[in-house]
């Protein structure tokens, strides 16, 4: 359960942010369109993303993978670009491009012979992310049983700890480092209807550190979105490394249900966090955009029925019925998800912008 946790956690860090809700703009047409005075190169500089630099050329900065002309894997794994290199925008057969310029000369550093990869721009600001970043973990039936638990406060008896508190917790590993992050179970997510569990839910808590191994570790909790209590349990946190998954549509068609949205509510807008219905089992996938659908209830069509009529019998022989027909809107599009955390069978998305609140119940389908 632990290492599916660690995975869990690693592809969680392309978690989408603040700068995705700023720059994203609804999808309209399926061709890609050029963005208004867009320029025909642009010299990188250091701070740059591929989401920025790609909004300098697309009205829809997210369908950058199309534009990069990328496949599968160089989604997973974007060219390294850098400060200096000089993105060029071309056409092939009537289809902008965007490509690095061959000519490039790197301006700085000038006695570097070769770039260093951890000097290539990120697909999306690493502090932007952050903001944003949530850690729900979903597990199977057995939830957090083998963990970490409190057991105990320093000094006294409360119940109730917070940031700076000292905890004693039983199962502590020292090889799985010092830094913990302290979860509570949260129950099961079922789906809609109610019939079928998905998976068992965690809720982030906050983190913490190890001050003394041993049998019962001494842990100083370092942050804390709630009231920490004794009997939350601790896993290790893994290092977390920025994966640079580009947002792209997914390559099969997905007909997800948003199952929840924030604080327990019935809706939310641009930046909730809304837990979907499908996992990696459903090709889900962690830089997935989706769009918002919501389904109108159908309306009574005001022209003559062409149901048949029905003698009610209970009054009379003489009374009849003409039952009502319905006309059933097309399904509207209110907004687009991007999908920053997936498990088997559930996944959590950020709104990126929405023209209408975003409800329980909507559909997140292929863009």
């Amino acid at each position: 359960m632990l290492q599916q946790f660690n995975t869990a956690i690693r592809h969680a860090s392309a978690a989408a942010a603040w700068g995705l809700l700023a720059l994203c703009g609804a999808v309209g047409a399926q061709n890609l369109q050029v963005a208004d005075q867009a320029p025909t190169s642009y010299t990188v500089q250091k701070g740059d993303t591929l989401w920025g630099i790609s909004g300098k050329f697309l009205k829809e900065p997210w369908r950058w993978p199309e534009v990069w002309r990328m496949n599968k894997e160089q989604i997973r794994n974007p060219h390294l670009i850098y400060p200096g290199d000089v993105v060029r925008l071309e056409y092939e057969n009537g289809q902008p491009k965007l490509s690095i310029a061959d000519d490039t000369v790197r301006l700085s550093p000038t006695t570097r012979v070769s770039a260093l990869r951890a000097d290539a721009i990120p697909s999306i600001s690493p502090n932007d992310i952050e903001p944003y970043l949530t850690r729900p973990l979903v597990t199977g039936p057995s939830g957090l049983y083998d963990a970490a638990e409190i057991l105990h406060g320093r000094n006294d008896s409360r119940v109730v700890r917070g940031t700076g508190d000292v905890v004693y917790v039983l199962g502590i590993d020292p090889k799985a480092g010092d830094y913990w992050y302290i979860y509570r179970p949260a129950g099961a997510i079922v789906n809609l209807d109610g019939t079928e569990v998905l998976g068992y839910e965690s809720k982030f808590l906050g983190t913490a550190r190890v001050e003394k191994f041993g049998e019962l570790a001494t842990v100083r909790i370092e942050t804390a979105n709630q009231e920490i209590q004794i009997g939350d349990r601790l896993l290790p946190a893994p290092r977390e490394t920025l994966v640079n998954y580009v947002p792209h549509a997914p390559d099969k068609p997905v007909n997800a249900r948003i199952l929840r949205v924030p604080f327990n509510g019935v809706e939310t807008g641009r930046g909730g966090i809304v837990t979907l219905d499908q996992g990696t089992r459903d090709g889900i996938e962690v830089g997935h955009v989706l769009a918002v659908y919501r389904v109108i209830a159908p309306i009574v069509d005001p022209r003559p029925s062409r149901q048949q009529a029905t003698i009610l019998r209970f009054l009379d022989n003489t009374t009849t019925f003409t039952p009502r027909e319905y006309v059933a809107p097309a399904d509207e599009r209110t907004g687009l998800l991007f999908v920053f955390r997936t498990f088997d069978r559930v996944s959590f998305a950020v709104v990126l912008n929405s023209t209408d609140p975003v409800r329980t119940g909507d559909f997140a389908r292929t863009p």
